[in-house]
């Protein structure tokens, strides 16, 4: 992992936790550099280079009513996918991303002796854990890509996810994949990747139908558990739904990240509340540029 850009990461997530959390008096820069102990100067240049907007316009992206007009003006989860030449579920909504489900019960049937092999990588958002099936079956589909914490241990990590397998610690065998989610540079962020990437996810039938209906969320927008809920056809279960969208085992590429409450508000995320705002926030200014 790159040191220097997990620092990074973590000098601006403590600036956007305390821009979101007191948005309302419109923290000062001086406030913001001071929560990332740099100066006005050096904290203005590298949150603009991170973000590709100024701190002040970054902070309007993460205003209640931001959210609510982005939560109106969005596209109907289907009409987001009919747009799109979509046939149906399993494909991003910009096409870069292709996933295959499968059943606690149907994985079964794929067979013995599938591989997982893991390495550890930095984000723009903080440094993850990214693993993939190889085998003759199942291959080099992506299985997790979790964002990791102060404590984490990152093979525990992926032996909860995916016990049956066996594991290896081999970077450089997804280290091409690691290259397309987050390139080198944040110029680079805004190219999609050379080819599709493959995802394999492991849930209920339910949970299967939940992550797909992310995928339909376009990168800018927003929806709210209730309208994930609607969008499988069940529009009675939004609890259900939220904990569907918590147990996400593929962070960021499946974009729970992009649903928050009816309210506007931004609500909980697995990998930290700071990380969803961070990653909103810069979606928002990729898009708008």
């Amino acid at each position: 992992m790159n040191t220097n850009s997990t620092y990074t990461y973590q000098q601006i997530a403590q600036a956007i936790e305390h821009l979101t959390t007191n948005f309302r008096d419109q923290p000062s820069l001086s406030e913001l550099a001071e929560k990332a102990n740099l100066s006005e100067f050096h904290f203005q240049r590298l949150f603009t280079e991170w973000a590709g907007v100024s701190p002040k316009k970054f902070g309007q992206y993460l205003t209640l009513e931001h959210a609510k007009t982005r939560l109106r003006t969005g596209a109907p989860l289907t009409d987001a996918a009919h747009d799109a030449g979509l046939s149906g579920t399993g494909r991003l909504h910009d096409l870069f991303v292709s996933i295959e489900g499968v059943t606690p019960g149907q994985f079964k049937q794929l067979g013995s002796g599938l591989t997982l092999s893991y390495g550890l990588f930095d984000s723009p958002f903080g440094p993850y854990v990214l693993g993939a099936i190889n085998a003759t079956s199942v291959a080099d589909k992506i299985a997790l890509l979790h964002f990791l914490s102060d404590g984490d241990e990152p093979e525990m990590i992926v032996k909860t996810a995916w016990p049956e397998v066996a594991l290896r610690y081999e970077p450089a065998s997804v280290q091409s994949l690691a290259n397309q989610i987050f390139p080198a540079t944040n110029v680079a962020l805004n190219t999609k990747p050379a080819q599709q990437l493959p995802i394999l996810l492991r849930g209920s039938a339910f949970q299967l139908k939940v992550w797909e209906a992310l995928l339909k969320i376009p990168e800018g927008q927003l929806a709210s558990y209730d309208q994930i809920a609607e969008a499988i056809g069940q529009p009675t279960a939004s609890r259900a739904v939220g904990t569907a969208i918590g147990s996400n085992p593929v962070g960021y590429l499946i974009p729970c990240h992009r649903v928050i409450k009816k309210t506007g508000l931004f609500g909980g995320y697995r990998w930290g509340v700071e990380r969803k705002q961070a990653m909103l926030g810069w979606e928002a200014a990729r898009v708008e540029k």
